[in-house]
Order: C-alpha cells, then sequence, then structure tokens
C-alpha cells in the first residue's frame, strides 16, 4: 500500500456513510450499518496483503492453491468508538489476533489522555490494522500509533470512516509509513474538535449514550 491517504469510493460504502450521517439514523441501525461498512473497507486495507501457495486437494485433483503466508494479522481497536470497526473487520477475518488502546480526549487541550493498553505479541512479525472511526485531529490517532511501534509494531495500517484534512496532515507528520484507509475526507474540524459535516459522536451513536 503505497499511497499515504486511500478514499473508498464503492458506491455500497458511499450509501453506508451518507445513512449513518443523518441525524434520524437509530443506534440500532447505526451499530449495524457501521459492522457491514467495516467489512467493505477490510477489503481495501487487506488488499496487499502477502501470499503464498500450498497444495490442497479438490475433489477431482491436487492443487498449489493460494493461502495468506505469515503470522496472523492484528487488529487493534482504539477503545471505545473503534470496537464498532472492529466487530465488522473481525468477522471478515476471524483469525485475527486483537488489542485494545485506550484513549480518551480532554476535551479542553484536545489532547489524548491513556487509560488502558493491551496487545498481542509479537507485533514485529504481524500486519496491524489501528481502528478507529473518526480521524478528526489526529492526536489521539498518533498517540495509538506511538504505543504500538513502542511495543515493537513496523507494518501499521489505519482505518477510518471518516478524516479531516487536519487530522490526515497530522498523521503525516509524525507517521509517515502509516497508510490511511477511509471512507471520507470531510471537510474540516469545528472550533471544538469535531468533524464537519461528519455524523456526530460516533461512540455516543454506537452506543447510544448521545
Amino acid at each position: 500500500m503505497k499511497e499515504h491517504l486511500t478514499i473508498v469510493n464503492h458506491p455500497l460504502v458511499q450509501h453506508k456513510l451518507t445513512l449513518m450521517r443523518e441525524r434520524k439514523t437509530s443506534t440500532a441501525v447505526f451499530r449495524q450499518l457501521l459492522r457491514e461498512i467495516s467489512m467493505l473497507l477490510a477489503y481495501e486495507v487487506t488488499r496487499d496483503l502477502a501470499m503464498t501457495t500450498r497444495s490442497i486437494e479438490t475433489p477431482l485433483q491436487e492443487m498449489e492453491s493460494p493461502t495468506l503466508q505469515g503470522k496472523k494479522l492484528a487488529l487493534v481497536s482504539i477503545l471505545r468508538a473503534g470496537n464498532g470497526l472492529l466487530d465488522g473487520v473481525l468477522e471478515l477475518i476471524p483469525s485475527a489476533r486483537v488489542g485494545f488502546v485506550g484513549l480518551y480526549r480532554d476535551e479542553e487541550t484536545l489532547q489524548p489522555v491513556q487509560y488502558y493498553f493491551k496487545v498481542p505479541t509479537e507485533l514485529q512479525d504481524r500486519k496491524v490494522i489501528a481502528v478507529d472511526p473518526m480521524l478528526a485531529t489526529g492526536n489521539s490517532s498518533v498517540a495509538a500509533i506511538d504505543l504500538l511501534k513502542g511495543a515493537g509494531a513496523i507494518d501499521i495500517r489505519f482505518l477510518c470512516l471518516s478524516a479531516t484534512p487536519e487530522g490526515v496532515a497530522r498523521m503525516k507528520e509524525a507517521h509517515p509509513d502509516v497508510p490511511i484507509v477511509t471512507a471520507s475526507l470531510d471537510e474540516k474540524l469545528n472550533n471544538i474538535g469535531y468533524i464537519l459535516p461528519g455524523l456526530g459522536d460516533a461512540g455516543d451513536r454506537m452506543f447510544g449514550t448521545k
């Protein structure tokens, strides 16, 4: 994956994102859409996984058939909203190892505060996909990637639903080696660090805590 930013313009992705943006969309429907769209985005973020072959026997003959190479993927959810994306990606890649980075945003400074970190072993030998629905200021995402690299991760990519030019620039400055895959590059941040037009607080909408 060479591009720093990949926007997935697939019609189903864009349609589902529109439904998620709507204020009237219920918590249950929002949660289901998030699961569905994350599976579609997972196709793009895993497009260049390393492959090898192995011998298998079909009902008719033996053959050399393609299969994934190397250690199991590591999926890392940036809590709490990342869990919505995580669920969908896990449906597609059920054998993946799973980790969690607990960060919350200080609403005054907009800086991330860490409260939890638990990730799979041998990150240096795994392709790591960090998931968080929103790339807003980029501060939490950069902090999460800092922690993952500190734990040994080398091959990392970031998956989100919506990003801002400010967040993408912040990530590129701090981690130019981490590609970003998103469904949308939105217009901008507002004065309190929320994405415009955005879809509101993804965690609140997913868990019904708004």
